[in-house]
């Protein structure tokens, strides 16, 4: 039979005592971590949310609580009255913040028992850890796991420090509806059904933009919010279809003026772990990024940069390479330093990598005692090295090869470059390099329909520099092509390859505005039906106006040191945005969908 708690109070958590507290009356409450029967003695590891506390057991002190103490099985909930004892010499463990103290029970109470687990939370190792559908499941003991717990509060602390950051700043905080009107953004909307209006729907917001715009026109020029965000798009491990950002906004601003809020965010913020960013970021143009480094979100933590090749392939009769070139493609490389004797099967698997970014292939020379190469054949030795020396690879080292379309060579090689450094661990984990990215394009090219799409979303600024040729490539049919040229006022705060924030200034006069919904294929008709009520608030005065949207989940994946979104969240979904605990999503009752005038059709 369980025990009845009463009036008893806890007076310390498991992760408080220390030698200070010796000789005192404690009461502690938690979990059942570990038990270990040594006959007379038993000894339990209690455990709560701050920590471990080691409890013994005596059967020749306190016979009762002996007793008890047997019944004891993992994640049993459990009171304990006792003293605080100093452990004895040669018994004190480093590895607990409790470790140098024990507390000696003479009352142990039941208050739960509890079934066998349906995984070890013990096997606390990354290796060792129980498939993450299986913990997804059971997320509620999943948490119970230091480590996840630790993330959680992590969390907490870092939205608490952004709450103050603003608000010192003058910010105010203003909260936006969640149910909508659809107004696509890049990613599908998940929409509501209505039950009053039937045949009409909400949207979640993707992200509280138009909103926070609104906010600047209505003369609150200082916006903030931690917003909750859905998209339904496809997930990866940085992903998921619910999220939360740091959304801000701010009129009369530039983008100086806007950098710096970002900068002192992210300083504040990383301060929590005991990490001093620079007062100004680096600063890099999206163009430079994607030469340097094939990435508009490069990881600085290790060098690695990219190498144009294409120069030393201008009149080659090789006809993979010349055909790229023709097409207005790319040949770039990467050099690995000290990898001339990578085997077969790694650049095998390599090719294969490159593969899943559209590459058709990967090309590779080996500096070893001789010269290798997967070209050396049809572009012999004199070349080979010619190419070894345009990359700077010296003796030892191992140049990879991709040619295609820019995208596809900036984006394979990115993507290898950061495997290669995890492969080869080139990854320092304990620095942090920050980088603001500036002058996104403001289009991008949609092969599928031959359009241009935006790049951030319909109400990003072009640069002033560039106002001219988009005027000209909306106004000239025969010019159309000048839009992939335009840049954006747009820019990410990235930190060790996360796109930790981004934003833009934005259009804030009518006429621009109108311009760019031409360039994005939008008629008057079906702006005005997707927008109309923003555009309504553009004829009334609108303030200059910028901001930016700093992801909650990220940021805290850093502040962990963990590559997966889900080891920050405390309820997330799987890849296939499944929600394994709670069997979501679910079917609903054929009663409510009659309500709400929605038929499924099989």
């Amino acid at each position: 039979m369980l025990d009845v708690l009463g009036n008893l109070e806890k007076t310390h958590s498991c992760g408080e005592l220390r030698e200070t507290n010796v000789g005192e009356k404690v009461v502690l409450m938690g979990w059942v971590a570990k038990k270990r029967d040594f006959g007379v003695f038993t000894f339990i590891d209690l455990r709560d949310r701050d920590g471990i506390t080691q409890i013994v057991v005596s059967e020749e002190t306190d016979r009762e609580a002996h007793t008890k103490a047997k019944l004891l099985r993992g994640e049993f909930v459990v009171a304990v009255i006792g003293e605080v004892f100093s452990r004895s010499e040669g018994t004190h463990n480093s590895k607990l913040a409790t470790g140098d103290i024990e507390v000696h029970a003479s009352e142990i109470l039941i208050l739960n028992d509890a079934k066998t687990l349906p995984f070890e939370l013990e096997k606390a190792g990354s290796q060792n850890l129980a498939s993450e559908d299986l913990r997804l499941k059971y997320r509620y003991l999943d948490l119970r796991r230091p480590q996840l717990a630790h993330n959680i509060r992590m969390r907490a602390r870092a939205v608490k420090e952004i709450r103050n950051y603003m608000d010192n700043l003058g910010f105010t905080e203003i909260e936006t509806p969640i149910l909508l009107k659809s107004t696509p953004e890049g990613a599908r909307d998940f929409i509501v059904p209505s039950r009053i209006h039937t045949s009409k729907f909400f949207a979640l917001p993707q992200s509280p933009q138009i909103l926070k715009q609104i906010c600047m026109i209505s003369g609150l020029d200082k916006y903030y919010q931690i917003a909750r965000c859905f998209r339904d798009e496809d997930l990866r491990a940085d992903r998921q279809p619910e999220f939360t950002q740091l959304d801000v906004e701010i009129s009369f601003a530039n983008q100086e003026t806007i950098y710096r809020i970002i900068e002192g965010m992210f300083q504040s913020v990383l301060r929590l772990i005991d990490v001093e960013l620079p007062a100004q970021f680096p600063r890099m143009t999206y163009a430079e990024a994607l030469r340097r480094f094939g990435s508009d979100k490069p990881d600085l933590r290790f060098e690695m940069e990219l190498v144009d090749l294409s120069e030393s392939f201008k009149n080659t009769d090789f006809a993979p390479f010349a055909a790229v070139l023709e097409n207005k493609g790319e040949i770039k490389a990467i050099v690995v330093k000290g990898k001339a004797d990578y085997s077969r099967k790694v650049t095998d698997d390599l090719q294969e990598f490159v593969k899943r970014y559209g590459a058709s292939g990967l090309a590779w020379i080996k500096l070893g005692d001789e010269l290798n190469s997967s070209l050396l054949k049809v572009l012999g030795e004199a070349k080979i090295s010619e190419l070894a020396t345009t990359a700077k690879a010296e003796k030892g080292d191992a140049v990879l090869i991709v040619a295609g379309k820019k995208s596809v060579a900036a984006a394979a090689l990115g993507a290898l470059r950061i495997e290669v450094a995890k492969r080869e661990n080139l990854i320092d984990r304990n620095a942090y390099k920050p980088l603001l990215v500036t002058e996104f394009p403001m289009f991008e090219h949609n092969d599928e329909t031959g359009n241009y799409d935006a790049a951030h979303h319909p109400f990003t600024s072009p640069m002033d520099e560039d106002l001219e040729m988009f005027r000209t490539a909306i106004e000239d049919e025969t010019q159309h092509e000048l839009l992939g040229k335009v840049r954006a006022k747009a820019y990410d705060a990235v930190i060790n390859g996360y796109e930790c924030a981004g934003g833009s200034i934005r259009i804030h006069q009518k006429e621009i505005q109108a311009l760019n919904f031409k360039a994005l294929g939008l008629s008057p008709e079906v702006a005005r039906a997707r927008f109309g009520f923003f555009l309504d608030a553009l004829e009334y005065g609108t303030p200059p106006h910028g901001g930016f949207a700093a992801g909650i989940e990220r940021t805290c994946m850093i502040l962990c040191g963990t590559e997966n979104i889900r080891d920050v969240m405390a309820f997330p979904k799987t890849a296939s945005a499944q929600d394994l605990m709670m069997d979501s999503p679910g079917d609903v009752d054929v009663s409510q969908l009659k309500e709400l005038g929605i038929k499924i059709v099989e």
